[in-house]
């Protein structure tokens, strides 16, 4: 079965949200083209980014898309993009009708969540000129595509603090 067929094609500029904090999700998305984030905003206002996704991979806020409840994280475009969307209901009826769609998502799914802990573990304990570094080498893809400001946030330092990072840095990545 081609499950694609049963998603619609969005288009979303850089900085678009997909999905707002406070929402109850209703869709899933496949990023055809481009990354998004999953961010939050502080008690005090500051911007969270709490992970990267980019092609071929699926994104959603798992708890408030299957539980129908409020979110308190958004999925915003980090680059522009393009994503196949499908609603809540639609999902269900996919995957009761496609046994081998349903394995996909959820190994997907399950490794997704995985190397997201592994990574956010690893980076634990280390200064920002070791996660910046790390971020570099683990996701070099992400880090030449999405703004620096997104980047600073996911590894909980200041925009102005990696900019020193990378003007120290040797090759000034």
């Amino acid at each position: 079965m081609d499950w694609k067929g049963r998603f619609e094609t969005q288009s979303f500029r850089e900085g678009d949200l997909l999905f707002a904090p406070g929402g109850i999700c209703r869709h899933l998305y496949f990023i055809n083209q481009g990354i998004v984030r999953i961010m939050s905003t502080s008690d005090k206002g500051d911007d969270i980014t709490h992970y990267f996704l980019k092609e071929n991979y699926f994104c959603t806020i798992l708890g408030s898309f299957f539980e129908q409840v409020p979110a308190l994280e958004g999925i915003q475009a980090a680059t522009d993009v393009e994503v196949s969307v499908i609603g809540k209901d639609a999902f269900n009826q996919l995957v009761k009708e496609d046994e081998e769609f349903k394995k996909m998502f959820d190994l997907q799914t399950t490794q997704g969540l995985l190397q997201k802990i592994r990574f956010k573990n690893m980076l634990h304990g280390h200064d920002a000129t070791t996660r910046y570094r790390l971020f570099l080498e683990k996701l070099p893809d992400i880090a030449a595509r999405v703004p620096l400001g997104y980047i600073a946030s996911y590894l909980g330092i200041t925009q102005q603090s990696l900019s020193r990072i990378r003007k120290n840095l040797p090759n000034g990545k």
